[in-house]
């Protein structure tokens, strides 16, 4: 009887096996169902078996998978909790197992398969599919009538196989649930993408940046190639990434390749890919930023470093939209469009003979020249206060204006390093400032100095003790509204001391109210 015990106990490891084997092989759910259910009908004689889930908007049970029940007999199988044995089982939380079903008043027989069947008297066993503690359905299982089978294993069997479906329907609503919040993720950031790269998202309403938004406006639509000029830090690739994302292709890739930063031995291989064996360390076959950017848009940043030998490559490209990968002999044919960006006096490096003369006039097509901050003053400010609220909101900081002297100081300046520079500028001031306003104590030496941004004082001790008393009359009158009682309190002196100060610098308190 022991070794009759223990063959059983081996047939039903091999069963629970095999079921969670069936569960982890499909991330859809009811195919994974419907093979459990095959392997009951194989495993214990099943002659009908039935996934029914209840649906908590509805209160309404219905079969979600079946086996040896027809698609319209399977449809009619609709409960309330607590009717019938199943309903009872999704309500009470509790197996029940009906040694016959011809002698059980419960049983509703709501599909009608069991009229008729020819397998006799039959067995019905249903257990409850629980998550967490919640019952959100129910596993049962017709086998023909056998007075040796013992009921009470079989509710202990499929109570664990219901344990298991319960697990995958979890772990299965866990990963959608992650490819839902995904999608959003993906969906959020395209947007964001598009709305900060639209070019009336470039800072700036000078005349000079004016004729940038024109010029970018004007060629987003179409597919001519662009060549955006200016020096390092004005914001070449930002107006790169408007031409893209206002252009009909901005639902397509938008690659971008620093040419510079390309090894000259590796140049070929990154924008044309290369075949299999193509060179010591090809092990594979790779695709170049080209083929990547197939429907889309290539940027060429820094596009004067590209070598001489990668040129005649880049024309063809540009001419006749095809090229071969680094070893390959397989013509691959592209739609992109190409936007290219430098620092460099192509014109120079032309006569030079470092740059072909026919690639400049291809790339040339429609230049966009990005004035440097020194020619676009009335932008500096609106600039300085774009990244002082950018970088307060990223440090947490309550750091909410520029000084006088600080706006003073960056119209003076020549900002070699353009807007990069303003911006890091801005950054490191916001780091070390501790009180609400930026002062020119925060802003970095270079900007202090006077040689270095040939702003040498040409005025007296006095005259500089002077204006900065004036500023600080004018600075408080701004933040009273032109209320002196409260600007001499800021500045921590009387209201006779300020009236006469005024006085002196000839400053009206009614022009700021």
């Amino acid at each position: 009887m022991k070794n009759k015990d223990k063959k059983q106990e081996i047939e039903e490891l091999k069963l629970l096996y095999k079921i969670s084997d069936s569960l982890n092989e499909h991330l859809h759910l009811k195919k994974s169902l419907y093979k459990v259910l095959d392997i009951l009908s194989n495993s214990m004689n099943m002659v009908r078996g039935t996934i029914s889930i209840l649906n908590p908007l509805r209160n309404e049970i219905a079969i979600e998978v079946a086996h040896g029940i027809s698609k319209s007999a399977q449809n009619k199988g609709k409960y309330k909790p607590g009717e019938g044995i199943t309903g009872q089982v999704i309500q009470t939380g509790k197996a029940v197992a009906v040694p016959r079903i011809s002698e059980e008043p419960l049983f509703l027989n709501k599909t009608t398969s069991r009229k008729s069947s020819g397998h006799g008297d039959l067995s019905f066993i249903c257990v409850p599919i629980k998550k967490d503690k919640q019952v959100i359905g129910a596993l049962s299982v017709d086998k023909p009538f056998d007075a040796s089978f013992s009921l009470t294993k079989g509710k202990k069997l499929l109570s664990v196989v219901a344990t298991m479906i319960a697990k995958q329907v979890i772990n299965l609503e866990a990963i959608q649930m992650e490819k839902e919040i995904l999608k959003d993720m993906n969906k959020r950031l395209k947007y964001e993408l598009e709305n900060k790269y639209r070019f009336n998202n470039i800072i700036g309403n000078s005349n000079k940046m004016r004729e940038v938004y024109q010029m970018i406006s004007q060629v987003s639509k179409s597919n001519a190639t662009v060549l955006i000029r200016g020096e390092s830090g004005t914001g070449k690739e930002l107006v790169a990434n408007s031409i893209h994302y206002n252009s009909d292709r901005s639902k397509q890739p938008f690659v971008k390749v620093n040419c510079a930063a390309l090894p000259s031995n590796l140049v070929e291989s990154e924008l044309f890919g290369h075949e299999k064996g193509a060179f010591t360390g090809a092990i594979n076959q790779k695709k170049g930023k080209f083929e990547i950017a197939n429907k889309g848009t290539i940027f060429l940043d820094e596009a004067g470093s590209i070598e001489l030998n990668a040129q005649v490559k880049l024309l063809r490209i540009l001419q006749e939209r095809e090229f071969e990968r680094v070893g390959g002999y397989r013509t691959i044919k592209i739609d992109v469009r190409i936007v290219a960006a430098t620092n460099k006096n192509l014109e120079m490096a032309v006569e030079e003979k470092s740059f072909r003369e026919d690639l400049y006039y291809r790339l040339n097509v429609f230049p966009i020249y990005i004035p440097p901050l020194r020619e676009r003053k009335t932008d500096i400010v609106l600039l300085a206060d774009f990244f002082l609220e950018k970088y307060a909101k990223a440090n947490n900081k309550s750091v909410k204006r520029l000084s006088t002297p600080t706006i003073d100081m960056f119209m003076e300046y020549h900002w070699p390093g353009n807007v990069r520079e303003l911006e890091n500028c801005i950054e490191r001031a916001v780091l070390l400032c501790e009180e609400g306003v930026i002062h020119s104590y925060h802003l970095p030496p270079s900007i202090q100095t006077g040689i270095e941004s040939n702003t040498i004082p040409s005025r007296s001790m006095k005259k500089a003790v002077e204006g900065l008393e004036r500023e600080m009359i004018i600075d408080a009158l701004k933040n009273s509204r032109g209320n002196v009682s409260v600007a001499a309190k800021t500045v921590e002196t009387t209201i006779r001391i300020f009236s006469y100060k005024m006085k002196i610098y000839n400053v009206d308190y009614r022009e700021y109210r």
